[in-house]
This record gives C-alpha cells, structure tokens and sequence, in this order.
C-alpha cells in the first residue's frame, strides 16, 4: 500500500483515536475537575495555541522545500537548507522564551478582574511550563516537517497516534489521585518533547537527513521569509477564529462560559481534523505538481476529486450531528454545557464550506500565491475580534460564535472562491456544480432521520443509540444510491476491503 493511502487510512484511525479519548477522557476530567477548573485549563490551552504561532509558517516551508528539492535531488543543498530552518528555528525558540516571560508580567492585566487569586497562581504556574514546552519544541519540529516532506506519513501518523494516546493514559490516574490542570499541563508537555525527539532519531537515522551550518544565502532568505510570512499571516488568522474566542471569554466572563465554548470547540477541532488529515497529506504531491507545471484543469481535477470526498465525511458528520448532539452532549457532558450545541452548529455549517476546499489552500502554498488569502483573512479575523467583544458581553458563547460565523462567511467562502477562480484559474463554478449533486442524498437523509426521531417512543439512550445507527446506515444507503460516482464508490469498496483483510504482498504494487 502506498505511504499516501496508509496515511491517509492512519488519519482516519488517528480521528477515530481522539473520537474515542474524548468520548471517555473528557467527561472524567469535567467531572474530577469541576467546571471553573476545567475552564482554566481550556484557557491556558487557548493561550498554548497562541506561543504555537511562533512556528511562523516555517513548518511549511521546510515541507514546500524540500519537496522541491526531492525533484531536483540535491542533498548537499538540502543539508544547507535544513541548517538554515534549525537556526532559524532555534532563535524562535530563545524569541519564545522572551514574549513568554513578557505575558507572564501581564498575566494579572488580562484576568485579573474574572480569574481568581487561586486560579492565577495556577495560570501562572501553567504558562511557565508552556515556555518551556514550546522553547524546546521548536527547533525539534524542523524533524516533524521534514518526514512530512519525504511522504513518511505511516510514521508521522503513527507518532501523533502514540501521542494522543499517551498523555490520557498517564494523566487520567494522576487525576484520580487528586492532581489538577497543572499536572495534566506538564505531562502534555512531557509526552510532546518525547515524541519530538522520536522525530529527530528517525530522520538522522532512517531519512539520512543532514544539516550543514555555513553562510547564509541571503536572498535564498528573503525567499523562504518572504513565503513564511504569508503563512504566518494565514495561521494569526487560525488562531483568532479558534482561539481568540476563549480569551475574550476568559477576560470578559470568566472561566464557566470558556469551559462550554471549550467542549464546543473539542466537536469543531474533530470537525476540522476529518477534512485536514486528508489535505495535509497533499501539499508535497501538490508542490511537485506545481514545480512540474501542472495545468489549472488538473489542480481543478485535484480540487474537486478530494473536495467530493472530505463533503460526504464532513456532511455526515453534521448531519448526524445537527439530529443527536443536543441530546449527546446533555448525557456526556451534562445539562449544564448543553448551550455547546447552538456553538457548535453556528460555526459547523459555514466551516464546512472552507474545509471540503483546503486543497485548495495547498495549491495556494505551493504556487507562493496565498498573499491574498492571508491579507483578506486577517482584515476579517480583526473584524472578528471587534464584533466579538460586545456579543460576548451580551450572549456569552453564543454571541462570539456568531462573530466566527460571520467572519467564516464573508472571508473563508466569498472571498476565497472569488480568488480561486479569478487570479489561480480553479473553475469554481464546476467544483460548486460537483458538491450541490451530494447535497441531494444528504437533505434528502436528513430529513428522514428528523421524521424518525419525532416517532421515536423516548428520549432515553437506548433509541438515542438505535436513532443514531438506523441514520448512519440511511446516509449511506442515501448517497451510494444518489449522490457517488464510480471512483467514490470504488474507493470505498477498497477501503472495506483493506480493513477486511490483510494485503497480499505486492498487491498495491503498479
């Protein structure tokens, strides 16, 4: 089996992992916690997201050019590269370190009005191991990238499988001993710094990689900071769709509504990763595509063939979850988060649309044309912010989920689709064309499922459980009967197969 398809298979088993410890994992820790506990440790978690900006788009980089590399085969210069990316990575580090110590000062400016005096010694507490954490991390992560440019994807998967599962394994008894967020914190930190290392063994030992430190090309430089910080600008954006809203409620609310945006944003993060495992898996084929000169019809081909796929997982995933999760989250989280559903489905339904096209944004990276994208979004992620504010005071959750929603439409869809098909050359219009067929089956399923629920007998989790299989088995017969073509159809066949048996030897060979 190809490393793509084994990756792609790995995502996927990775998701139904972090499905699983959240189902499991998460309603302890609400519970051992308690919700304004919880809430802190979500907001430092917010706060976590932001020292991981200093990555700079530099992530990317290293996987665009060393993918372009690998077609010109050249390792001398790709030692000098990856030399150039550690050092660059290293004075990250040491930069991290500066600005945390700064925030750290400041800490008390943000929430000393809504945290208490306890709280804030434990924030406090968290954000230093988070300097740590992230000083460490930084120039190790050279190595994550580099596997990802060589397609190594079986490994990389299976190093983010192996980390989630580890720090659940090793916080969860702690909990029960009657350790808190801090030590969930520092053994996040640990297990992170441990599989870095893993990383950086692999590539010196299976890859070959080698760095070679000598005089700087400078407009080699001015290149490689030049398309960083277009990325850069695209992750700023990231982060205050996903996070900004956390921090605003943590300064403006308090740490209740964090720990219920929280458990909202634990759906749309899982929403996110079932599109994106897909998509990340394609930026170095896309890049090598691009420096061969691929046609404008073979990246719309790209675009569409993929975008049909992550719609059908991702349309499910709403469906399912615009019928059931109310009354899911009542049981597995409690009446008291409940207010997550209305969160979770105001910024679910205008996702989607950027989501099913983010191979798109690849195609962006790898022709150096997300400048647009990364200017746009960021003037709509400001607007975001303003907006944000005063809901927050007025609807709490709800209102900053209406500023994310809003911002998702006016950038992420209308923006986005303008400039895909004026400036890269995407025929939208065909793609578009493409997505509106499946959305047939999909309404055509929802609806029934609506009419199912309004007979069942009861709310009790028994017919949840059964409403929720009888749905899953009606969607699929829906879109196999209405909505897939050959390829959609066959692949899946492939993919049952797969899990069925064990591949003979030389079976995926071509």
């Amino acid at each position: 089996m190809s490393q793509m398809k084994a990756g792609a298979l790995l995502s996927y088993f990775s998701l139904f992992i972090t499905l699983l410890i959240s189902l499991l994992y998460t309603p302890i820790v609400i519970r051992l916690l308690g919700q304004s506990e919880y809430g802190l440790y979500a907001l430092i978690g917010s706060i976590a997201s932001y020292f991981s900006i200093m990555d700079m788009g530099l992530g990317n980089a290293i996987v665009r050019y060393n993918a372009r590399n690998r077609v010109e085969g050249n390792k001398q210069k790709e030692a000098h590269l990856n030399g150039l990316f550690m050092l660059m990575y290293s004075i990250i580090g040491v930069v991290t370190i500066l600005i945390g110590m700064i925030f750290l000062n400041k800490l008390e400016v943000f929430f000393g009005n809504s945290l208490t005096d306890s709280e804030l010694i434990k924030a406090k507490i968290m954000v230093i191991i988070l300097i740590i954490n992230f000083s460490l991390s930084f120039p190790l992560t050279v190595f994550s990238s580099i596997i990802k440019a060589y397609e190594k994807f079986v490994i990389s998967k299976l190093v983010a499988i192996i980390r989630t599962i580890l720090s659940p394994i090793i916080t969860l008894p702690l909990l029960f001993l009657g350790y808190g967020s801090v030590t969930m914190v520092v053994v996040t930190t640990i297990v992170n710094i441990s599989c870095l290392l893993f990383n950086l063994f692999y590539c010196i030992r299976y890859i070959k990689i080698r760095l070679k430190f000598g005089k700087v090309d400078l407009t080699f430089l001015r290149e490689i900071i030049g398309y960083s910080s277009l990325v850069f600008l695209g992750v700023i954006v990231d982060q205050i769709y996903w996070n900004t809203d956390q921090f605003i409620l943590g300064a403006v609310t308090g740490t209740v509504p964090v720990a219920i945006y929280a458990i909202a944003m634990q759906f749309i993060i899982l929403y996110k990763q079932f599109s994106t495992s897909i998509s990340g898996l394609f930026l170095p084929r896309v890049s090598m595509l691009v420096a061969k000169n691929a046609s404008s019809d073979k990246l719309t081909e790209i675009m569409i063939k993929y975008g049909r796929l992550q719609f059908i997982i991702l349309a499910f995933i709403l469906s399912g979850f615009t019928l059931y999760g109310y009354s899911f989250i009542n049981v597995w989280a409690g009446s008291d988060y409940t207010e997550a559903y209305y969160i979770v489905i105001l910024i679910m339904i205008p996702l989607c649309v950027p989501l099913i096209q983010n191979i798109g944004i690849s195609i962006l990276y790898a022709k150096n044309l997300q400048a647009f994208r990364s200017i746009v979004l960021i003037l709509i992620a400001t607007f975001n912010v303003v907006i944000s504010i005063p809901l927050a005071q007025k609807y709490s959750g709800v209102g900053v989920a209406i500023a994310t929603a809003l911002s998702l439409v006016l950038g992420n869809i209308i923006a986005m689709n303008i400039y895909y098909q004026k400036k890269i050359g995407l025929d939208i219009p065909l793609f578009w064309r493409n997505i509106i067929k499946l959305t047939i089956p999909v309404i055509f399923s929802l609806l029934i499922g609506r009419v199912i629920g309004y007979l069942s007998p009861n709310d009790s989790i028994i017919f949840l459980i059964l409403e929720i299989i009888i749905y899953c088995f009606l969607f699929v017969l829906c879109l196999w009967t209405l909505g897939m073509n050959d390829y959609e159809k066959k692949l899946t066949i492939s993919i049952i197969n797969n899990l069925r048996q064990i591949p003979k030897k030389g079976e995926y060979r071509k």
